[in-house]
């Protein structure tokens, strides 16, 4: 077994636990900023998926996809942030404490 195949193979097993992790704080996420950050860490963990295809294959042209995600996944996260209303609107005052 070569080198580079336990690589490959530890990178992609990287990538899967680090799926798991975010559907798992995806799921349980205690507020909606949790949960953001959760969609964040999965549009990045497709990216790196994406990279580790193209290093793999040497086949640039899914190149364009991985930019196109990136862009997609930061303008997401940027509006989302930009207009996220707090979790505690529309709770009544004696439910914070």
């Amino acid at each position: 077994m070569s080198i580079s195949l336990v690589l490959w193979t530890l990178a992609v097993i990287t990538l899967v636990v680090a799926l798991f992790i975010a559907m798992v704080r995806l799921v349980g996420g205690p507020n909606t900023l949790d949960r953001l950050i959760s969609l964040d860490m999965l549009a990045a963990i497709a990216q790196g998926g994406l990279g580790v295809y193209i290093a793999w294959t040497k086949d640039t042209t899914v190149a364009a996809a991985l930019v196109a995600l990136a862009l997609v996944a930061f303008l997401g996260s940027v509006s989302v942030a930009r207009f996220r209303v707090a979790d505690s609107v529309g709770v009544p005052e004696e439910a914070m404490t």
